[in-house]
């Protein structure tokens, strides 16, 4: 009966270990983790989306570190196109890699006489 006991503890101490262990390292996974690029482009045509069609758009896969005074992060760009008042407009934009939050956004309209005009 006592190698029973023994072994039931052992095998509760596994589960016990084994299950803190998973949760530590879910934990440790979900603070490091980044929002892939693809997912991060998703996310900002969503939400341009809502106010009307994308012509085009576009996202770097290489993340660049940024530090506005003590904040460091890891970011992407990207860019998304479309018509506004029968006008080509592009949008610029700095995302943080980690969480998808857009950092910096720009506006550039374009037509005939001046192909890129910073708004």
């Amino acid at each position: 009966m006592e190698e029973r006991e023994e072994f039931a503890q052992g095998l509760l101490l596994g589960a016990v270990v084994g299950i803190l262990g998973g949760a530590v390292g879910s934990l440790f996974y979900q603070a490091h983790r980044q929002l892939s690029p693809d997912d991060i482009l998703k996310k900002v045509k969503r939400s341009f989306l809502k106010e009307g069609p994308i012509e085009g758009s576009w996202i770097s896969f290489e993340t660049k570190p940024v530090q506005k005074f003590a904040i460091k992060t890891d970011t992407v760009e990207g860019g998304i196109t479309r018509i506004e008042d029968g006008q080509l407009a592009s949008y610029e934009f700095i995302a943080d890699a980690k969480t998808g939050a857009i950092l910096a956004i720009e506006r550039y309209t374009h037509d005939a006489n001046n192909p890129y005009t910073f708004e």
